[in-house]
């Protein structure tokens, strides 16, 4: 297990307070995680020692900002065993995974009447590219719903994913529910009707292993942010054969083989989608949170966050009023998203806010799941690495003082 009071001294924010005399309780990794000082360190030392542009320069700075900035990309390769680094595709962020997929792909292989099939628990990154993509190639948008538990209700895989769905795509961790899906299982499914799938792991990478060729899955996509990495920076996995056979997402410096002013060619991957500067800090600084965790172990990660997340369901189950969306806490992530019969989230945040907790409030970026499941919105309570027992004692307290504020 986690040696947690030590991971806690490598997070600077995490000694910071919200208030004077009031401690900081970051209960909010689900939307962004703090950053360990490797990572800041490692960010400010490109800066100071490193900065220049890569792939472009034979200076020393420009060969070692490159050494760096691929370094990373190995590591990260490793880090989800891809088979080839090329197949790791540097983007700012999940939903930028999303949207290249969509443009790239969609608008290459998608004709009228073909299905692209998303589940009804998705966050907003993994529906609208694929409404807009659908509505330019006449394509049509179907949707696997989910139980009341915050399971999805498989008995309607086989009616749904069918010889029309050309791509399956689905999160691998809700991330309101918590849910964690069976990804094997239905990456299986769309391969067996001749489908692609997708995995969004934007809930998975920074919380337990993830292996891209045990799961066999054709795109996988994740943000550097949300796993003790920068902002600005994720991942878009795709198997190799099928990158090679995709068109540009976007045009420019560095993605091309050769320009002339009638025609251009293509550099190989996975340049071929890394249009202009990159975001080279930034990479490097993923690079150096995929060693911190590989450090700490994603077992241990993983193993640790479903203790504290027991923990904190029980805990939260004798807060009256409250109730927890999704399944039970053996089937779900490091997520408790609720609501209080009586108190508006914004307000249960605002409070809790007072206290130094920070939470999430709203729809979370999944409308969609909020309808279906009856409220318009919740507060969510996201734990991670540094997360203690104590933190979860305090937002409990806090939540009982709220519902004194208002009387409930």
């Amino acid at each position: 297990m986690l040696d947690v009071q030590q991971i806690r001294a490598d997070f600077p924010i995490l000694q910071e307070e919200a208030y004077p005399g009031v401690p900081l309780v970051y209960l909010d990794s689900a939307a962004s995680s703090q950053k360990p000082l490797p990572v800041i360190e490692v960010m400010n030392q490109y800066y100071r020692h490193t900065n220049a542009n890569v792939h472009r320069g034979i200076h020393r700075l420009s060969e070692d900002a490159t050494n760096a900035y691929e370094g990373a990309r190995e590591r990260i390769t490793r880090f989800i065993n891809a088979a080839d680094s090329a197949e790791v595709i540097y983007v700012r962020n999940a939903t930028e995974g999303f949207n290249l997929v969509a443009y790239s792909w969609g608008r290459a292989n998608l004709q009228p009447g073909d299905e692209i099939l998303i589940t009804a628990m998705e966050h907003h990154a993994n529906i609208v590219p694929w409404q807009i993509i659908a509505e330019q190639t006449g394509a049509v948008v179907r949707h696997l719903p989910f139980l009341p538990n915050g399971t999805l209700d498989l008995d309607q895989l086989p009616q749904l994913l069918t010889e029309k769905t050309k791509l399956f795509s689905f999160t691998a961790v809700s991330n309101v529910f918590g849910t964690v899906n069976p990804v094997k299982q239905l990456i299986d499914a769309a391969h067996k009707v001749g489908a692609l799938a997708m995995v969004d792991a934007a809930q998975a990478v920074p919380h337990m292993p993830v292996d891209v060729q045990a799961w066999d899955c054709d795109f996988l996509a994740f943000s550097g942010h949300k796993m003790c990495g920068p902002t600005g920076i994720g991942i878009l996995f795709g198997k190799r054969h099928i990158l090679d056979a995709m068109p540009p997402f976007m045009g420019g410096g560095d993605m091309i083989r050769r320009v002339t002013l009638e025609g251009s060619t293509w550099a190989d991957l996975p340049h071929k989608f890394e249009a202009g500067t990159p975001g080279i800090a930034e990479g490097i600084g993923l690079g150096t949170a995929v060693d911190y965790l590989t450090n700490l172990g994603m077992t241990n990660v993983h193993a640790y966050e479903q203790q504290i997340t027991n923990y904190a369901l029980e805990a939260l189950s004798e807060v009256d009023g409250l109730q927890i969306l999704g399944p039970s806490a053996a089937q779900r992530g490091g997520v408790a998203a609720f609501t209080i019969q009586g108190l508006h989230p914004h307000d249960i945040a605002e409070l809790l806010d007072k206290d130094g907790i920070a939470i999430r409030a709203g729809h979370h970026c999944a409308m969609p799941l909020h309808h279906l499941s009856g409220v318009n919105s919740s507060a969510r309570a996201s734990f991670y690495i540094h997360t203690t027992t104590e933190e979860v004692d305090k937002l409990v307290e806090s939540l009982n003082r709220a519902r004194k504020v208002f009387r409930l």
